[in-house]
This record gives C-alpha cells, sequence and structure tokens, in this order.
C-alpha cells in the first residue's frame, strides 16, 4: 500500500496520549503520506508522559480542501481541550461535510460530538464517553475500531492496530 500524495492533519494539544499520537503519525509517514501537525496555537505541547510535539501550524490557517482525511488523538485532557477551539471544530465539520475521514481514539470522539458530526451514526470511544457519544445521538458500540460511512473511532491504545488499518483502507480507497 501507498498513500504517496496523501495529506492528513493531526490536532494535538496538551496532554495527548503519547502512543495515540506517535503510531498513527508514523504509521502513515511510513506508508508515504505527509502528515501536517496543528493546533489552536504554534508552541510546543507535551504528552500525558511528558513527549514533546512542535505543530506545522495552527489550525486556523489549516484549509480542509486540501486534507484527504483528520486523525484526532486522544488523551483526557487532549480530548477536552481539543474541542474548546472552534477553528478545530470547524475544520473537523468541513471534512466531514466533504466526506473525508475523520478519526479519532478513547477520548478524542470528544471533537467530532463538539463538531456536531455524530447525530445517527454508530460509534466508539473510551468507555467514560458513552454517554456523551449517545446524548449526542451516536449509537455507542464496545468494538476496538468502527467505522461508520468516514467516521473512524476506536477506544484506548490497544485498538492502534484496528485504527491504524482503518485510517489507512479510508485513504488507501
Amino acid at each position: 500500500m501507498t498513500l504517496a500524495g496523501k495529506k492528513v492533519a493531526m490536532f494535538v494539544e496538551d496532554g495527548y496520549e503519547d502512543l495515540e499520537f506517535w503510531v498513527p503519525y508514523y504509521r502513515l509517514k511510513e506508508e508515504g503520506a505527509e502528515v501536517v501537525v496543528g493546533a489552536h496555537e504554534k508552541r510546543r505541547y507535551e504528552s500525558k508522559h511528558g513527549y514533546p510535539v512542535e505543530p506545522d501550524g495552527k489550525a486556523a490557517d489549516l484549509k480542509p480542501k486540501d486534507f484527504d482525511a483528520v486523525v484526532l488523538p486522544g488523551g483526557t485532557l487532549c480530548g477536552d481541550r481539543m474541542r474548546r477551539h472552534p477553528e478545530i471544530l470547524d475544520f473537523v465539520r468541513k471534512m466531514d461535510d466533504a466526506g473525508k475521514p475523520v478519526a479519532a481514539i478513547c477520548h478524542a470522539p470528544w471533537v467530532p460530538i463538539s463538531a456536531g458530526i455524530v447525530k445517527g451514526r454508530q460509534m466508539t470511544s473510551y468507555a467514560s464517553l458513552r454517554d456523551d457519544c449517545a446524548n449526542a445521538g451516536a449509537k455507542w458500540v464496545d468494538k476496538d475500531v468502527v467505522v461508520d460511512g468516514t467516521l473512524i473511532t476506536s477506544r484506548f491504545p490497544a485498538d492502534l492496530p484496528a485504527f491504524c488499518r482503518a485510517i489507512l483502507w479510508s485513504l488507501a480507497t
């Protein structure tokens, strides 16, 4: 499989779950995709375990039309902080409107929930978000990965193999 020519946005915030960011990041790059890291501001962000990342640009400056997918890593703080920024929610909403993959793992499904794109869809997340998913009108299921159209969701780091396979498949087809 090659994803040469594909461009993927990944958003980050302080408190991101290390594996949920770096595994998809390197897996996508390994397949030839260009990965652009965005955040609400251009500064250094620390993971849950203190591993830093510096975004390539600000979310407000990234244009959904330039990307083929968006990946949202989890981490309790990261998911909650990302959903507070209208420019990130707008990016996710526009990606979904354009029929492009939106992938969220663990606590990151808060972002598509806050972007208003989950109603009537099936999804999963970290178990504590089950009620949030249901209250937003989604059908929550306990599976390693759920693909509903272009919405891809997973529960936690142990699901990363299935999560990454689903992202790669969505970009390859």
